[in-house]
Order: structure tokens, then sequence, then C-alpha cells
């Protein structure tokens, strides 16, 4: 699935914005960063706004700070600043930054709310993760807080808080329970969206600002279908 750069009228929704910092709510289907498939990547179309918001001369700064997989939606942060970036990383790696996620599921979970401990291994032959009880070589403890916060007529909807930010962590966790999330045919859900897309959406993310020192939350909304706009 190629992206063009549009305007972003057409492209871009941006949830927030001040001189350090560019928050997107993503398209399932655009990349966060460039690839092998050689589409323009979401940090493209972002420079390109900013280049044209602001008529800069030059090359435009953005630091990618984390990413989503490809067909999953939300939220996405930048970097607009190099004095930013590095406060970001560490917001992250100390688990600074909290990220809620929705997902939508056809088989309910064992428990409606429970908390999920696996071993993550990747295997990069076919981009996929697989979850084991204990640990393993070359694994990764993975760890996520879910509840059933809406019952649809043939769905349930899942929020979703990570501990821990793993390789298709969220896809791999819920299917190991038996709730992969809609759409997911990687990971065992029984079709796939017409658009290539899962029910995966990064909703919500509440962080102390690097440089401000303010609290910003951010809410995105999900997609428009007839399944997410049951769910909101």
């Amino acid at each position: 699935m190629s992206t063009k750069i549009l305007s972003n009228k057409d492209n871009l929704q941006v949830l927030y914005e001040d001189n350090h910092i560019i928050i997107i709510n993503k398209r399932a289907g655009d990349i966060v960063q460039g690839d092998k498939t050689g589409d323009t990547p979401l940090s493209d179309v972002v420079k390109q706004y900013i280049k044209h918001k602001y008529n800069k001369p030059g090359n435009v700064y953005l630091g990618t700070v984390h990413r989503l997989d490809r067909p999953t939606s939300g939220i996405v942060m930048f970097a607009k600043t190099s004095k930013a970036l590095p406060r970001l990383n560490k917001l992250f790696l100390s688990k600074a930054i909290k990220k809620t996620y929705w997902a939508v599921v056809k088989q309910a979970p064992p428990k409606p709310q429970d908390t999920l401990v696996h071993w993550l291994k990747k295997n990069p032959k076919n981009n996929k993760s697989y979850a084991h009880s204990k640990e393993i070589k070359e694994s990764k403890q993975a760890i996520l807080h879910y509840k059933t916060i809406e019952t649809l007529d043939n769905y349930l909807l899942l929020e979703v808080n990570l501990e821990t930010g793993r390789h298709h962590q969220i896809r791999t966790q819920l299917a190991t329970v038996g709730s992969p999330i809609k759409g997911d045919l990687k990971y065992g859900f029984s079709r796939s969206n017409k658009d290539a897309s899962i029910h995966l959406h990064a909703r919500h993310i509440a962080f102390i600002h690097p440089v401000k020192k303010e609290e910003i939350t951010v809410t995105a909304p999900p997609p428009d279908d007839p399944i997410w706009n049951a769910c909101v």
C-alpha cells in the first residue's frame, strides 16, 4: 500500500503540536519509517507538513520516538527538535509515558479483566513473535493489562495497557489466550479486513512534557468504520 504525500487536510491528522513535539493519528496501512517496500513513510509526510506549514528552507529535523505496526492505527509521536528526542526516548525507556490501546476481538478472553505475562521470542524470517509460558533462550518478558470495556453484537472491545513494549506484543499475547484481534490473520483471526488493517488502535497517551514540564494527554479517534464507530 503506497502512501502519497498529500495535503494535510487529506492525509495527516495532527492531534498535538508544539515547538518540540508533534503527535499524529496514524492511519492503518501507513508505515512510520521507511522500509524495503519503498512506500512513503509517515515520517516523510510529517516532514513535508512541517516544511510547508512553517515555510522552512532546507531539511526538516524529525526524530522518531516509537513505532506502530503497519496495520495498526492511532497515536505516533515524533520529536521536532534534537533537544526533545533524547528526553522523549528516556521517558519511553523509563516507562514514564503511559499508552492505552483499544483492541477488537471476536472470542472473549478467559477473564473480563486480567494481567498477561509471557516470554516472547521473535522470528525475523516471518516477522512474527511467539509466546512462551516461561523464559527460553533469546526471549523477552512481556506484560500487559487488559479489561473488557464494551460488548458489541459480535465482538468485544478490550482496553489494553502495556508494561513492556515488545514486538507485536498485544497481537501475540491476546492470540495466545484465544482472542486474536479482528483482521489479524498472522495471529490466528479467521479472515482479514478488506483494507488489510487490524482492529488495534493506539487510543491514548499521557506524559510530562520533557521541556515544558506540563502534563500532556492526547486521545486519538479510531478509524471510521462500523465496528470502531460502535465503540465510541
